[in-house]
Formats: C-alpha cells, sequence, structure tokens
C-alpha cells in the first residue's frame, strides 16, 4: 500500500511496491461473521518521500470471514426454549458486531481512522460480551492492520500478536495461512522499526515454512486438496518473497533481493499470468533491483516489458512504471528517449492525480535538462 521513492534504490527510480493484492487469494482468518464479507482496507498507491527511510512498508493485509462457532450451530439445530432465547440474543449482538464493522470499514476508506478505532473498540467489547470468539480475533487483527497504516508500530505488534494467540489457541496450526499471513504482517512490523535481526527471522520461518508445506501437498490428490487451496498457498508465498525482496532491496542487499523478486514475479506469472496487474509490478521491482546492481540492460529488458504490458491493461500504476523506465534509459544514457517517456510519465500521473509523483517526475525532467544542456 504504500510506494517508497529512495535515493538508494538509484535516483528517478519510483518504488511501486504498495499494490500488493497477490489476488487477494489468500486469506488470514478463515470464516465470516454473520455470513457478512469483510474486505481489507488500505489505502493504495501511495508513496513516502524520497529521503525518509523505509517508512511504513506494505502490509499484506487480505482479511477474512467468519462464521459463528461450530458449538453454536449445534445449539441452533435443536433449539429448546431457553436455547432459543439464548440463540436471539447471540444473533442480535453478532447483527450488532457486523453494523460496527462495516461502520469501521467506511470510516476507514473515508480516510477517519480515529472514527474507525473508536467504533473498532465498541465492537471489540461487544466481541468479549457475546463471547464471539471469532468476532473478537477479526477484530483485533483489523484494528491491527489501522494501528499499521496509522504508524502506530508497537500497538499493531502487540495486536497482531493478540490475533495470532487466538488463532493458535482456537487449535489452528502453526503452519496455517492465516499464521502465516499474521507473522508476515509482524516482520512488515519489524522491518518499519529496522529491527533487521526480527524482520528477517519473520520472512524466513514464513518462506521456510510455506516452502516445506508447498512440497508436502504436491502429491495429494485434488479430493484431498483443491487446485485453488494449493494455488492459493503458492500466492501466499509469492507475498512472502516479495515482502522480503522490498526489504533486502532497501537494506542493499540487492542480489539477495533479485533472487526473491524473480522467484516472486515465476509464481505470479505461473498462476495469475503475465498480464495481471500483480505480475506487471513484480517485473518492475525486478527491474529495479537489477537497476540498483548496474544491470542497466538486463533492467531495461524487464521494464520494457512491464511497461508494454502496464499500458495493454491501463495499469493503474502505469505513471511509476514509465517513470521507472526513464530513469533506466538515463542510466543507459538515451536522454531523448528518457525524455519522451518521462513526459508521458507525468501526463498519467496528473491523470490519477498522484500529486507527489507529479513532483517527482518534474524533478526528474528537470535534472535531466541540466544533463542535456550543452556546455559552454
Amino acid at each position: 500500500m504504500y510506494g517508497l521513492l529512495s535515493r538508494s534504490l538509484g535516483r528517478g527510480l519510483l518504488r511501486a511496491a504498495g499494490r500488493r493484492c497477490w489476488g487477494c487469494s489468500a486469506r488470514p482468518l478463515p470464516g465470516r461473521v454473520g455470513g457478512l464479507e469483510l474486505d481489507a482496507v488500505v489505502s493504495p498507491h501511495r508513496v513516502v518521500p524520497r529521503g525518509r527511510g523505509p517508512g511504513l512498508l506494505p502490509l499484506l493485509a487480505a482479511l477474512a470471514w467468519f462464521s459463528r462457532p461450530a458449538a453454536q450451530e449445534e445449539e441452533e439445530e435443536q433449539p429448546g426454549a431457553g436455547g432459543a432465547a439464548t440463540e436471539d440474543a447471540a444473533d442480535e449482538a453478532e447483527a450488532e458486531i457486523i453494523q460496527l464493522l462495516k461502520r469501521a470499514k467506511l470510516s476507514i476508506m473515508k480516510d477517519e481512522p480515529e472514527e474507525a478505532e473508536l467504533i473498532l473498540h465498541d465492537a471489540l467489547r461487544l466481541a468479549y460480551q457475546s463471547d464471539n470468539k471469532k468476532a473478537i480475533t477479526y477484530t483485533y487483527d483489523l484494528m491491527a492492520n489501522l494501528a499499521f497504516i496509522r504508524g502506530q508500530l508497537e500497538n499493531a505488534e502487540q495486536l497482531f500478536k493478540a490475533t495470532m494467540s487466538y488463532l493458535l489457541g482456537g487449535g489452528m496450526k502453526q503452519e496455517d495461512n492465516a499464521i502465516i499471513e499474521i507473522s508476515l504482517k509482524l516482520a512488515s512490523v519489524y522491518a518499519a522499526q529496522n529491527r533487521q535481526e526480527f524482520a528477517l527471522a519473520g520472512y524466513e520461518f514464513c518462506i521456510s515454512t510455506l516452502e516445506e508445506k508447498i512440497e508436502r501437498e504436491e502429491e495429494l490428490s485434488e479430493d484431498i486438496m483443491s487446485v485453488e487451496e494449493k494455488a492459493n498457498t503458492h500466492l501466499l508465498l509469492g507475498m512472502c518473497l516479495d515482502a522480503c525482496a522490498r526489504y533486502l532491496l532497501f537494506s542493499k542487499q540487492s542480489s539477495q533481493a533479485q533472487r526473491m523478486y524473480e522467484r516472486a514475479l515465476q509464481i505470479s506469472q505461473e498462476i495469475q499470468g503475465e498480464r495481471h496487474p500483480q505480475t506487471i509490478v513484480l517485473m518492475s521491482d525486478l527491474a529495479t533491483t537489477l537497476d540498483a546492481q548496474g544491470h542497466f540492460d538486463e533492467a531495461y529488458i524487464y521494464m520494457q516489458r512491464a511497461s508494454d504490458l502496464a499500458r495493454e491493461i491501463n495499469h493503474p500504476e502505469l505513471h511509476m512504471v514509465l517513470s521507472n523506465l526513464a530513469a533506466i534509459l538515463i542510466h543507459r544514457e538515451r536522454y531523448t528517449q528518457a525524455k519522451e517517456i518521462y513526459q508521458e510519465a507525468l501526463k498519467q500521473a496528473e491523470l490519477k492525480k498522484d500529486e507527489v509523483s507529479v513532483q517527482h517526475i518534474r524533478e526528474e525532467l528537470a535534472e535531466l535538462s541540466r544533463k542535456s544542456r550543452p556546455l559552454t
């Protein structure tokens, strides 16, 4: 959800790192609250101004759905007189929780985080009162995501840990995709706090656990595990590789980041296809990594392909991909072509009303003009 502009990645490179949907297939918390689908709410396409350090690394928050506990469902099948009254009260409480969560979602979409936080506290209080454990877990997870978005990293850490504790306490296995996603969120928190040892350990746990899981599940027949379930686990591995690669790139470990990006790109191409927006972003990010190592010709091949595909599908971050292409052209000393691409990127950024990118591209054009000016 956050892009990154950084001089450490080479002048002119606009990191298009915030749009991590990965097909929205891997979901951290299984089930529903009263059948209501509650999607993750984050603000895409943000960039952090150059020179601020890592900022908030992208939060991979594909939130989930809940169902009422199985014990409650059993009560519904054969309710007694007292059971019916209890069931009605539980249904009423659940309906109120759902409304509160919908209001919180709307507040986040309207960029009203303080209001959303107050509403989520009300939802959590009611979830505790009605002993709806899955609603408690969901609300904690949503509160953690909100805290992360707001930059309240210590609070986000504790809330993600509380969410994981509830899931593990409910019998969920450590290798479950839900636990892996929350572990990935925690690693992102540690990365944003510059706690390198914890961040890398978190990424390594997620990647190695998923690799072992995929290897075990590879030979399972479809009647045991569906193709979609297997694909979801692969996509989650791609998300983990992607997140780790971005952190390694920021940490100036470009060769390690390159290997991660190559694997993430392969997963995205195989499962989502070359024209998928995520695949295009990964091509751009891999090109950025190659450019950071001085491999300008190889970087150009990937970025040129990414920009061609981005144009074909009218990618929401076309202007960022084009800006990256122009920067690589400058590194290859193709100044005239770079200027044309920057001008195209500027038009796209203005159409998207991305003021940070507009300012960045104008600065690069001004710098390019100075470079192209003949010496007197």
